[in-house]
């Protein structure tokens, strides 16, 4: 007989809830990003209630001992589950979510419950909102069924015949059955498959794809990230705090937000496995975490305990906000100003795993390290050395490393400036860079290569006053600013060349970046007759000035009377040169780049001048003027947007069961974006949906006559 790797079982939803609640079974989607809409989860429930088959849930068993504990947990209820969730894991968050009423984190990381209303009449459900709220013919959240059944149908009748006047309900007992069956979804049957622990992680990663009909499969990240949940839970959501707050602008104080990345917590967890074990080959991290010896093969728990602790001691340096902005500021000055000029998110997270190995292990100071990190990640993001199978080349760079002695600063240093120097010789300048700018692609290594070159040696956008790393400045989004523009025009190419292949005319090397109002007065003219023009239109640059433009953008001798291949090559091999320059600056001690500052919110502006009047208008203040009285129902004003919000009895916002005292911090809850609060939400009042800002006109109104009496 064929050797079963599985059994199978019967959970009720009630079973399934009461185990989550005891910690039997792992439920870590409660922390991570929900990704299922609120619609999906109506039509699960409607499936459900009409008897139709959801599926089955996939359970893992954690073989762990009796009465174990987490990891760095007091709590003696923080106990190991039994079992992990490898596929069922948004059905069953969204089951947990509506059964009890929990919250569950979004993608945009805010917080909300999933809210979904019933209509007996018709035994229809549906997504809670503000016109559901109002009809009485809906119970607006089910939820309350299983929280107090008895109470919430009475209230409910008893809204429904306020609302009819006082006439009885008809049909009330078959509005109460179905009420019934709601209640008894708790009862619903759910197919369990369970994996013995003895099964290896690539058994499960198979079974899961074989059987798996959305044809998604798991890595070893999916697999390290939930054996935190079960060992080390308070791990796992530091991780997933960090990447919400490199996502989201802090509203006070600092946090982990930059312009480079958002990364996903697995990313993270990868710098801090590649920081305690120098591994990046996920697979055997996952057997070290689980306590297995790679020689031997044996699991301990003692072992997977020690593990842990190392992993910890590397993730506490991972997550640290001052190591974290002080290896940002090596890609700044490496002349990269944001995300746009990154192609590979690799090269940033294993380059801020080398910064912290050397300023953990090596001891090398910042500012030399800030200066030998800035050519790390200009040779490696402009190589793509982190790319495709990157695990063996990051561990081949571990293990250079790994040659030089403990807290050996100098040693450390010279290790990775050979690297570098190894990669970038004069044949990369010479003929590897040049031919990798024969590209049209817009988000070539290259190419970014050559826009850091810009920032770092402070070029001009060309033919204007305007420096180019201004116009890439990341946190400010112009509708006109700097723009590329085609040296040789495309309809001259087309018309008067007969040049049709637009990776030719695409070309990064027949781009350049001129301002956008100098963009529309080239147009389309053949490049002896515009440039000539705008030399001439430029007195005010001086010839010093515009002799340093055409250095910097690489603007070949009689370049406009040149055919237009040969310009081609010709400034390919001139860009290269300017990276070049730009890249030994990155070495001198006078090279200070200017660093931008990380970007807060600003407080919104008072909504109008003056002393006494001119006091910022507060939602208490509406509140206790009787404009948003307790109950206010708030929705946003953009109908793409789900998320309703309610005014408490003191007057503050909540929004997922969270009081906010101001609508702006409502709004970034919802969206994770930062929007006018004032704005983004309408009030339903007696006269109808209205904006908040249009209440605070009219509290600001009274306040002002009455000022003037």
């Amino acid at each position: 007989m064929a050797r079963t790797l599985f059994r199978s079982t019967s959970f009720t939803l009630r079973h399934l809830v009461d185990n989550i609640n005891r910690g039997d079974i792992a439920l870590p989607e409660l922390q991570r990003p929900f990704v299922w809409s609120n619609s999906k989860v109506r039509d699960l429930f409607d499936s459900m209630y009409r008897g139709f088959p959801v599926g089955y849930l996939l359970f893992w068993e954690t073989g762990v001992e009796v009465g174990a504990r987490q990891i760095g947990v007091d709590d003696k209820d923080a106990r190991v589950a039994r079992w992990l969730i490898v596929d069922g894991q948004q059905r069953l968050t969204s089951l947990y979510s509506v059964l009890t009423g929990e919250v569950v984190v979004r993608q945009d990381y805010s917080e909300s419950r999933v809210r979904l209303a019933f209509r007996p009449r018709d035994e229809h459900f549906a997504v809670a909102d503000a016109a559901i709220e109002k009809n009485p013919e809906f119970l607006p959240d089910v939820t309350e069924l299983w929280r107090d059944y008895r109470s919430t149908v009475t209230g409910y009748f008893n809204r429904l015949e306020t609302a009819r006047g006082d006439q009885a309900t008809p049909n009330r007992n078959e509005l109460e059955d179905a009420f019934d069956r709601v209640r008894d979804l708790q009862n619903y049957p759910f197919n369990v498959v369970e994996l013995d622990s003895a099964v290896q992680e690539e058994q499960v990663a198979e079974v899961f794809v074989r059987i798996n009909s959305e044809g998604v499969t798991l890595n070893q990240a999916d697999f390290i990230i939930t054996l935190m949940s079960v060992f080390w839970e308070k791990g796992r959501r530091q991780l997933e705090d960090f990447a919400r707050g490199c996502k989201v602008p802090s509203l006070s104080g600092a946090s982990a937000f930059n312009w480079f990345i958002a990364p996903q917590p697995d990313q993270m967890l990868r710098v801090s496995i590649a920081l305690a074990f120098r591994r990046a080959v996920l697979k055997h991290a996952y057997s070290v975490l689980r306590g297995k010896d790679l020689e031997t093969g044996e699991t301990s728990t003692e072992r997977r305990n020690e593990q842990f602790a190392r992993l910890q001691a590397a993730q506490e340096k991972v997550l640290d906000l001052t190591n974290w902005h002080e290896f940002i500021r090596c890609l700044e000055r490496a002349g990269y100003r944001g995300s746009k000029m990154v192609s590979s998110q690799n090269a940033i997270l294993y380059s801020y795993a080398v910064w912290l190995l050397g300023r953990v292990d090596y001891g090398v100071p910042l500012d030399q390290l800030r200066e030998v990190i800035a050519r790390w990640f200009f040779m490696a993001h402009t190589t793509s050395r982190y790319s495709g199978s990157f695990e063996s080349q990051v561990e081949k760079d571990f293990a250079a490393i790994a040659e030089v002695a403990s807290r050996d600063a100098d040693g450390f240093v010279n290790a990775l400036n050979r690297i570098v120097d190894d990669i970038l010789t004069a044949d990369f300048w010479a003929i590897t860079l040049p031919n990798e700018l024969a590209t049209s692609a817009a988000r070539s290594p290259a190419l970014f290569a050559y826009m850091s070159a810009l920032n770092i040696l402070d070029a001009d956008a060309l033919l204007s006053t305007g420096k180019v790393r201004e116009r890439l400045d990341p946190a400010i989004v112009a509708k006109k600013g700097i723009e590329r523009h085609h040296l040789f025009p495309r309809a001259y190419l087309r018309t008067r060349l007969g040049v049709t292949d637009n990776r030719q005319i695409n070309q990064i090397a027949n781009m350049a970046f001129v301002e956008w109002n100098d963009n529309i007065a080239i147009s389309d003219k053949p490049p002896a007759e515009y440039w000539p023009e705008q030399l001439s239109s430029k007195p005010h640059l001086g010839p010093d000035r515009m002799n340093r433009q055409v250095e910097l953008h690489a603007l070949p001798a009689g370049w406009t009377e040149l055919p237009f291949n040969e310009f081609l090559a010709q400034r390919r091999r001139l860009m290269a040169d300017v990276v070049r320059q730009a890249f030994q600056m990155l070495s001198r001690s006078d090279y200070d780049p200017q660093y931008p500052s990380v970007t807060t919110l600003e407080p919104e502006p008072l909504p109008f001048g003056g002393d006494s009047v001119g006091a910022r208008v507060r939602i208490m203040d509406l509140f206790q003027a009787g404009l948003l009285p307790a109950g206010t129902v708030l929705t946003p004003a953009k109908e793409d947007i789900d998320g309703v919000a309610e005014i408490d009895e003191e007057g503050r916002i909540v929004y997922g069961e969270v009081a906010y005292d101001t609508p702006s911090a409502a709004a970034v809850a919802v969206t994770g974006a930062t929007p006018n609060g004032w704005t983004f939400w309408l009030a339903d009042t007696p006269q109808g949906q209205r904006r908040l800002d249009s209440l605070r006109s009219e509290y600001q109104s009274a306040d002002i006559e009455e000022a003037g009496t």
